[in-house]
């Protein structure tokens, strides 16, 4: 476990944003990391190929209406990892 981020543990209850590398992003309560994978809780894991919304605007209406899960748990390979953020820090323009 040494190879895990400290700044990543320290997220860890938050629910966050992970926007990955593909066409998704997956929004939820990060429950765990280790060197290989984030565990996320009650996640929305959204692929952008099925609607018409950005990546953007998908981000801001979860903030706006709620985080839609439809998985209780997902692993997210930390090599697929952009950006992880706190939920609660989404910039609403």
């Amino acid at each position: 476990m040494s190879d895990e981020s400290p700044m990543l543990r320290d997220l860890i209850g938050q629910v966050v944003v992970v926007d990955l590398i593909s066409t998704y992003v997956c929004l939820g309560t990060l429950a765990g990391v280790d060197p290989l994978f984030l565990e996320l809780r009650d996640a929305d894991l959204h692929d952008f190929r099925d609607g018409a919304a950005t990546r953007e605007v998908y981000v801001y209406e979860s903030v706006s209406l709620g985080i839609r899960p439809n998985r209780t748990r997902v692993l997210l390979r930390l090599a697929d990892v952009v950006a992880v953020s706190r939920f609660g820090e989404v910039a609403i323009a």
